[in-house]
C-alpha cells in the first residue's frame, strides 16, 4: 500500500503545470510580505530626513511602487483562485474513480468483512481530504516556509541579531509543533476510524429498518447507536484536547517571540543604532509572520484531521487484493463447458478445512443438481468455480484450462449466476435486465423478461421498463426481484449456468411456468443447480450429494433413490418439498 505522500504525488502528476504556477505565486507572495514593508521603511526614512516641501518628490515614486505592488498581488490572488478551481475538482474526481476502481477488484471475502456504507465514506474522505491537504500544504506550509526564508534574508540585511533571534524561535516553534503533531495524527486517525465505523453501523441499521420494526427493537438499536456514538465522541474529545495543548504552546511562543524582538528593537533604537524605518520594517515583517503562522496553527486542526481521514481511508481501501490475475493470465475460451475439480483442498480463513481432496468432473452440457444439508459445501463448490475464493491446493479446470491461470473477467463472463437472494441496482428495470448484456436492444430486453415471466408485472408498473427499483431493488417483491435476475441471466446467455435456489422466492404457478423456460435455457449449456426443493431436480442428468465437504453420492434421481443412502433420506424427509436444515 502506498504511503500518503506517495499516493498524493501520484494523484498530482497530471496537474504539474498548475502546481508549478502556484509554487511561483507562493514565492511572489512571500516576497511581497517583505518587499511591501521594505518600501514602507524607505518611505519612513526619507520622510524623517526630508523637508516638508520636498516630501512628494522624494516619496512619490516609492508610493507609486507600493500601490503597483498591491494591485499586482490582487491580480495574482485572483489568478491563484482560477488555477485552483481548474484542477481541485478534477483531482477529487480522479481519486474517486481510481479508488472505486481498486475497490471493485477486491474479493468477495473483503466485502464480507467491511460495511459498504463505510467504504463509500472512506472514498469520499480520501478524495476531499487529499484536496484539503494539497490546498493547506500549498497555501499555508509552502507559502509560509518561503515567507520565513525571504523575511529572514531581509532581516539579515537590516538587523542580523533580530534575524538570529527569529531563527532560534522558528526552530523551537517547529520542533515543538512537530512533537504535538505526531500525537495529533494518531488521535485524528483513531477518530476518523471510529467515525467511519459509526457511519457504517448506522447505515447497516437503516438498511435493516424493516427487521428493527418487525422485532420491535428500536430501543435496542438506540442503545447501540448511543454506545457507538459515545466511543466516537470520546476519541474526538481526546483529539480536541490535544490540539488545545498545541495551540497553547504556539500562542505562548508567539507572545514570547514578539516581546523579545520588540524589546530588542526599542533597545537598539534607544542607542540610535537603527532608524525609524528599520524599526518599522522589522516590526511589520514580524507582525506579518505572527499573523500568518497563527492562521497556519488554526489550519493545522483541519490538516491533522484530513491527514487522519486519508491515512485511515487508504489503509482500508487500498489493501492488497486477495485474488489477482496471474502475470501471464489468458482469457478463457469455452468450446465444450467441461468443469473438473482435481484434488482440491480448501478452507475459509482460520476455519476447519471443508474440501480435503475433492475430485469430480462435470461433462459438457450436463445438467447437474447439488444437494445436501446447509454447510455441506454446495455454495462453496459454486463459489470456487467462480473463483470468489482461492483454493489452498489442487486445481479447477474449465475445458482443461486452469482457472487460476485465466483472467477473472473472462472467467465470469462465461458463467451466468442466478442467486437465491438477488440484489438490483437503484436503476431502471431495463438497465438491471440489460446488465447481463449492456449492448442489448429494447426488443432483446423484453424477450428476456417474457421468458422469465416478468413482462406482465413490469408493464403494469407506472413507468414500465423505465421504473426505478429503489436501493437493492426494495420497491419490488422477492419474487419480482428473482424474475429480474433470471431475465438478466437469460439475456447474458453464457455457456455455463449456475442456479442457486433460483426459484425459491416464486409462487408454484410462476415456478412451473419458468421451469419450462429454464429447460430451454439449459439446452446446450453446462448447468449447476443448487436446490433445497428436490422436486426441481427431477430433470437433472445427474445429482451430486454433499456431506461435510465430500461428494458422498453421485447419480440420477432414480439411481440415488435406489441406493437408499443420504439422498433417499433427504427425499423422504422433505417437509412441503424442502430439505431440512440439518440432520435429525
Amino acid at each position: 500500500m502506498p504511503t500518503i505522500p506517495q499516493f498524493i504525488f501520484a494523484q498530482l502528476k497530471p496537474f504539474r503545470w498548475q502546481l508549478t504556477v502556484l509554487l511561483i505565486f507562493c514565492l511572489l507572495w512571500a516576497i511581497d510580505l517583505s518587499l511591501a514593508p521594505y518600501i514602507i521603511k524607505m518611505i519612513i526614512d526619507r520622510m524623517s530626513t526630508t523637508p516638508f516641501e520636498a516630501v512628494w518628490s522624494e516619496v512619490g515614486r516609492l508610493l507609486g511602487a507600493y500601490i503597483a505592488l498591491s494591485v499586482f498581488m490582487v491580480i495574482i490572488f485572483r489568478v491563484w483562485n482560477i488555477i485552483r478551481r481548474s484542477f481541485i475538482p478534477f483531482l477529487k474526481g480522479n481519486i474517486t474513480r481510481s479508488m472505486t476502481s481498486h475497490l471493485l477488484e477486491h474479493s468477495y471475502q473483503y466485502y464480507q468483512n467491511n460495511f459498504a456504507g463505510s467504504l463509500a465514506n472512506k472514498v469520499n474522505d480520501v478524495a476531499y481530504g487529499t484536496a484539503q491537504i494539497v490546498e493547506i500544504f500549498m497555501e499555508q506550509f509552502v507559502a509560509n516556509f518561503l515567507m520565513i526564508v525571504v523575511a529572514t534574508g531581509v532581516m539579515l540585511t537590516v538587523q542580523p541579531m533580530v534575524a538570529l533571534l527569529f531563527l532560534i524561535w522558528v526552530i523551537i516553534f517547529l520542533v515543538g509543533s512537530r512533537y504535538f503533531a505526531r500525537r495529533a495524527h494518531q488521535l485524528a486517525d483513531k477518530s476518523s476510524e471510529l467515525r467511519s465505523q459509526l457511519t457504517g453501523k448506522v447505515v447497516d441499521v437503516l438498511s435493516n429498518t424493516s427487521i428493527v420494526r418487525l422485532f420491535a427493537r428500536q430501543k435496542l438499536e438506540r442503545g447501540n447507536i448511543a454506545e457507538w456514538t459515545h466511543e466516537t465522541v470520546a476519541a474526538e474529545r481526546a483529539f480536541d484536547w490535544h490540539l488545545l495543548k498545541l495551540f497553547f504552546f504556539q500562542s505562548v511562543s508567539f507572545i514570547v517571540m514578539q516581546a523579545i524582538i520588540l524589546l530588542y528593537l526599542i533597545y537598539e533604537r534607544s542607542l540610535n543604532k537603527i532608524s525609524v524605518g528599520d524599526f518599522a520594517l522589522v516590526f511589520m515583517i514580524n507582525g506579518y509572520i505572527v499573523d500568518n503562522l497563527w492562521n497556519l496553527a488554526r489550519e493545522f486542526l483541519n490538516f491533522a484531521e484530513q491527514l487522519g481521514k486519508v491515512s485511515q481511508g487508504l489503509r482500508v481501501t487500498l489493501q492488497t487484493h486477495d485474488i489477482v490475475d496471474a502475470p501471464d493470465a489468458k482469457p478463457l475460451h469455452v468450446s465444450k463447458g467441461v468443469i473438473r475439480f482435481d484434488k482440491v483442498k480448501f478452507h475459509y480463513h482460520h476455519a476447519t478445512p471443508l474440501f480435503e481432496n475433492l475430485s469430480v468432473t462435470i461433462n459438457a452440457g450436463q445438467k447437474v443438481g447439488l444437494v445436501g444439508y446447509s454447510g455441506s459445501g454446495k455454495t462453496t463448490f459454486v463459489n470456487l468455480i467462480l473463483r470468489l475464493f482461492e483454493i489452498n491446493s489442487g486445481a479447477i479446470y474449465l475445458d482443461d484450462q486452469n482457472i487460476a491461470q485465466l483472467t477473472q473477467v473472462s472467467l465470469r463472463e462465461t458463467i451466468s449466476l442466478i442467486p437465491q437472494d438477488p440484489t438490483l441496482f437503484h436503476r431502471t428495470l431495463a438497465e438491471n435486465i440489460s446488465y447481463g448484456e449492456p449492448s442489448a436492444t429494447k426488443e432483446q430486453i423484453v424477450a428476456a423478461a417474457v421468458a422469465a415471466q416478468a413482462d406482465d408485472f413490469i408493464r403494469n408498473l407506472p413507468q414500465g421498463y423505465d421504473t426505478l427499483v429503489g436501493e437493492r431493488g426494495i420497491k419490488l417483491s422477492g419474487g419480482q426481484r428473482q424474475r429480474i435476475a433470471i431475465s438478466r441471466a437469460i439475456l447474458k446467455n453464457a455457456p455455463i449456468l449456475i442456479l442457486d435456489e433460483a426459484t425459491s422466492s416464486l409462487d408454484s404457478v410462476t415456478e412451473q411456468a419458468i421451469q419450462t423456460n429454464f429447460l430451454q435455457l439449459m439446452s446446450h449449456k453446462t448447468t449447476l443447480v443448487v436446490a433445497h426443493r428436490l422436486s426441481t431436480l427431477l430433470h437433472m442428468d445427474r445429482i451430486l450429494v454433499f456431506d461435510a465437504g465430500e461428494i458422498v453420492e453421485d447419480g440420477t434421481h432414480s439411481e440415488l433413490l435406489q441406493q437408499n443412502g443420504l439422498y433417499a433420506n433427504l427425499w423422504h424427509s422433505q417437509v412441503a418439498g424442502f430439505l431440512p436444515e440439518q440432520r435429525h
